[in-house]
């Protein structure tokens, strides 16, 4: 390598940095004020991220939701304060990069996590619809218990049996949902089974009486005894009774079934109808 072939390479190097300099200095502008406008933003995502956090948990009592949201909205505009950045530094090509990329990956995690992204959907509806709250007691996925926790991806619910039951909200979203706490009544239906008798006025009369007796049973709702029909492998008559009973009061129901199937069994032997 001679000397003139060192003195040209020294002078492309001296020319690129000179190119490099010049358009920093040309630049400087675009970059005070696209660091000026990137600071806003990101002051005004944070205001933003409190007005909705604020917002939202008027809307619903649940912190993670609440912070969600306004996580998401603070993302949104600190987003848009980079983009406008990026504009003004006239890097296009790279704000196209950034939201191609961004569309992929969202593209990929959905599919990925499509079960997971379904639950967390489904945990926003249930929280801002309010089918149900903590405290009550619902039904659903064949399980019956108190609610403990509603969180987004899943639901507790604690059963009669002490069971913790972790449902996915998806599945408490798409399946029927009985909510016992704000049913204010519940209808209760039992079968006897009874031998055949001509005595059958009696029969409803014991019964009647029975269940018009009890205290959990409510006093303006119908309360009936019907004779059904004839068991045809034991040769019994059926005897269908109705009443209600408040479902605000704990173990009402239960309690009620109980009493009534022991004082008419109890009462029907008793008068040897049974």
């Amino acid at each position: 390598m001679n000397e003139q072939q060192i003195t040209n390479y020294g002078t492309l190097v001296f020319t690129k940095l000179h190119h490099w300099v010049t358009a920093m200095v040309e630049m400087l502008p675009n970059m005070v004020v696209a660091i000026i406008v990137f600071t806003l933003f990101y002051l005004l995502a944070r205001f933003v991220r409190g007005i909705t956090y604020k917002f939202s948990h008027r809307l619903s009592s649940a912190v993670a939701v609440s912070n969600l949201i306004a996580s998401i909205m603070f993302i949104i505009f600190l987003m848009m304060g980079l983009f406008i950045s990026l504009n003004i530094l006239n890097l296009d090509k790279a704000v196209t990069s950034l939201l191609a990329g961004a569309g992929i990956i969202g593209l990929a995690l959905g599919f990925a996590f499509q079960d997971l992204t379904a639950n967390f959907i489904s945990g926003l509806f249930i929280t801002f619809k309010k089918p149900f709250e903590v405290g009550q007691v619902i039904e659903t996925n064949g399980f019956t218990g108190t609610v403990e926790e509603i969180e987004l991806r899943s639901t507790t619910m604690v059963t009669d049996d002490g069971l913790r039951v972790i449902i996915p909200n998806k599945d408490v979203f798409q399946k029927p949902i009985i909510n016992h706490s704000l049913t204010p009544l519940r209808r209760i239906v039992l079968t006897f089974g009874i031998p055949a008798t001509q005595q059958t006025d009696q029969v409803e009369s014991i019964i009647d009486n029975i269940v018009r007796a009890l205290p959990g049973v409510h006093p303006d709702k119908p309360k009936t005894v019907w004779f059904t029909g004839m068991d045809v492998a034991t040769g019994k008559m059926l005897v269908a009774v109705t009443c209600w009973v408040d479902s605000q009061i704990p173990e009402a129901y239960p309690k009620t079934v109980h009493a009534i199937t022991q004082q008419v069994i109890s009462s029907l032997k008793g008068a040897n109808l049974m």
